[in-house]
């Protein structure tokens, strides 16, 4: 059998083993092929065209991580375009994905990872768990979007009034394992000479993403390469914005 790429048409047999070495864990465990990144002039329903959104190229990790502040700042003025939430797009994501961007974000509720980037099916790999920290789990997951699926930024992503965050820093008896988190956010307390909830969130998220760069080789390679950055973010409950973070 002829091995083909995405587009139908046949490839090497170096290009098609090099491409099944890189993706062997993704077809092992059943996932499917990529699908077509997204790229400019690609066909947009007629509301978001009257709206003015245009569907932006996204090459690099800088253009990606712009795309998602652009994508915030939509939806914090209240002019969400919702691109890709139809089920043109759910068909045509489900035979594989690409997403352009990675996020490790905290399990909270009140922040809809999808929602307040304005992005859509297959645009964004989301890895949540209470208080936004890493574990081998969720950075083999996180390895994943970006190496296999290519995700070209990965946003370790905080929020204010953190309940994981305000549970270390009281640091009282819980029930069950909730106390395991602790020992990940704890560094953050320590770090922080006022303990203030949100000074300690923030520095919770640049020690999350330090830890995700300097521990996993892989995220660590594609930072070298320029072929991904590693960004940190604090999305307000409130204004429903993100601000960025120097990690």
């Amino acid at each position: 059998m002829i091995a083909q790429d995405p587009s139908g048409g046949p490839v090497s047999r170096r290009r098609a083993l090099a491409f099944l070495s890189l993706s062997g864990a993704a077809l092992a465990a059943g996932a499917a092929l990529p699908a077509p990144p997204r790229a400019a002039g690609a066909a947009l329903p007629a509301p978001l065209r009257a709206a003015g959104y245009a569907l932006p190229h996204i090459g690099t990790p800088e253009e990606a991580l712009a795309e998602l502040m652009a994508g915030n700042r939509r939806f914090t003025k209240g002019r969400p375009v919702g691109p890709h939430r139809n089920m043109a797009r759910v068909r045509d994501v489900a035979a594989g994905q690409a997403p352009f961007a990675a996020v490790l974000a905290c399990a909270d509720s009140r922040v809809p990872v999808e929602i307040l980037f304005d992005q859509g099916f297959g645009d964004v790999f989301v890895c949540r768990a209470a208080g936004n920290v890493i574990s081998p789990e969720l950075t083999g997951s996180l390895e994943f979007g970006t190496l296999v699926l290519g995700a070209k930024v990965l946003v370790v992503l905080g929020h204010t009034q953190c309940g994981a965050v305000k549970a270390t820093i009281a640091g009282e008896p819980v029930p069950g394992q909730i106390s395991s988190l602790y020992s990940h956010i704890q560094p953050a307390v320590d770090r922080s000479p006022t303990r203030e909830l949100e000074e300690v969130a923030r520095e919770n998220v640049r020690i999350q993403a330090r830890l995700l760069r300097t521990s996993s080789p892989v995220i660590g390679q594609l930072v070298r390469d320029r072929k991904l950055v590693v960004a940190g973010g604090v999305y307000d409950l409130a204004s429903g914005a993100v601000t960025l973070l120097e990690v």
